[in-house]
């Protein structure tokens, strides 16, 4: 009976998603939410459809929001300088990975597991990206989304596919695309990050009423 009222719980969230974000940006991401849909299917045979199409329409139109509100109009690097010389707030690669996961994680998904993922962590060049995975599944099997690569249209791949993030991937001067491809991800689970992902927090009306 759980299982039939969460398949119900999740068609009425995933009609409210399309029905209020969709529409403007359907025509643009169509195609990849479907991709990620079934890309999210076929990770486990037990990975739940509606789920997996749940999480794809809301990862890809809050990435778009997001990019909105932290007003990217450039290429994320630039807009990363902007930040970096006090012209903007937010928008790095860390932020999109926090607020896209924030907005995932209320759904408290069954089949699906939420990762934090950085690639050349605690360098110049570092990105922050969710990783998703199925239950019991190890981290470098999972799909990375990144918000902050494409300026707010999200990318999503197989961990290990990613080719911009491979160890030994950058040049002296940080950049990507320095060296040949190694074939070996950069990608690597940060665990405290993942774990903030994973547990059920109270909210912080909650929190307050507990004090």
């Amino acid at each position: 009976m759980r299982n039939k009222v969460f398949a119900l719980n999740s068609k009425a969230a995933l009609v409210l998603v399309f029905a209020v974000c969709l529409g403007p940006i359907r025509a643009k991401d169509e195609e990849s939410i479907k991709g990620l849909r079934d890309a999210l299917v076929a990770l486990a045979p037990d990975v739940d459809p509606h789920e997996a199409e749940l999480l794809s329409v809301t990862a890809h139109t809050t990435s778009r929001r997001l990019a909105r509100e932290y007003g990217v109009t450039w290429d994320p690097a630039i807009h990363n300088f902007l930040i970096n010389i006090g012209v903007k707030k937010r928008g790095i690669c860390a932020d999109y990975t926090h607020d896209i996961g924030a907005c995932l994680k209320e759904f408290h998904f069954k089949t699906l597991v939420l990762h934090w993922g950085a690639a050349y962590a605690k360098q110049a060049d570092e990105n922050n990206g969710l990783v998703v995975t199925a239950r019991n599944q190890p981290f470098l099997d999972g799909i990375v989304l990144d918000g902050w690569r494409k300026a707010g249209r999200l990318f999503w791949g197989p961990v290990k596919k990613d080719r911009e993030y491979e160890v030994g991937r950058r040049n002296l001067l940080g950049q990507l695309g320095g060296h040949p491809h190694s074939g070996i991800t950069a990608w690597r689970e940060d665990l405290q990050e993942s774990a903030l992902l994973q547990e059920d927090r109270p909210s912080p009306a909650e929190s307050n009423r507990k004090q």
